[in-house]
């Protein structure tokens, strides 16, 4: 149970309400993170903003790499709930999700490519306090993905070191996402009693 709860449906002003509709066409649940944040309207409407645009300004760096990186980051943090909803993500993508299961040994691992782990290895020294980015490492992501690439993946393993200190500092665990089973946010277990 997440340190500030989440709110539900019944007590949510409309524009909450909206985004928790719209949360559910994308994701198919409403997510914690999400719930929890609408105890402040106005930080709730301006991450759902931003979380919307974000997606949108992603075209460089291929979908599945940043997705990667992030989960890495999730990962390394210790968040549950990102590491949940990314592995959702990598497998609403088509991509191995067992593989996730080997991302401590990334580095050895048959699982992952150079590309995959020079990524992996830049959300580690973005990740790491204090932060281990090197020149070296900025060139050659340069050389592969161009500036603009390099700034995307910047700005979403920065964007996930965020997400999952929120969380994580929130105690919002796995919802279950990954597995399929999204169903942990309290008035959902709520309305599923009610129904059966």
């Amino acid at each position: 149970m997440p340190r500030i709860s989440a709110v539900s449906p019944k007590d949510a002003g409309a524009i909450i309400k909206i985004g928790y509709r719209m949360a559910r066409k994308q994701v198919g649940e409403v997510p914690e993170p999400f719930a929890v944040m609408a105890h402040h309207p106005k930080i709730f409407v301006a991450s759902a903003r931003h979380e919307l645009a974000l997606q949108k300004a992603m075209q460089v760096v291929p979908e599945s790499l940043v997705e990667l990186a992030v989960y890495r980051t999730a990962w390394t943090v210790g968040c549950s709930w990102c590491v949940d909803f990314g592995a959702m993500l990598q497998r609403l993508n088509g991509l191995d999700v067992d593989r996730l299961k080997e991302i401590a040994d990334f580095e050895t691992s048959d699982k992952y490519t150079d590309a995959e782990r020079e990524v992996i290895r830049y959300a580690d020294a973005i990740t790491s306090t204090p932060m281990g980015v090197t020149d070296e490492q900025v060139a050659s992501l340069v050389d592969t993905y161009g500036e603009k690439g390099v700034i995307e993946l910047t700005y979403q393993i920065s964007h996930e070191n965020q997400r999952a200190r929120f969380n994580h500092a929130l105690d919002i665990t796995d919802q279950g996402f990954g597995s399929g089973d999204s169903c942990r946010v309290p008035w959902i277990a709520e309305e599923a009693s009610k129904v059966t």
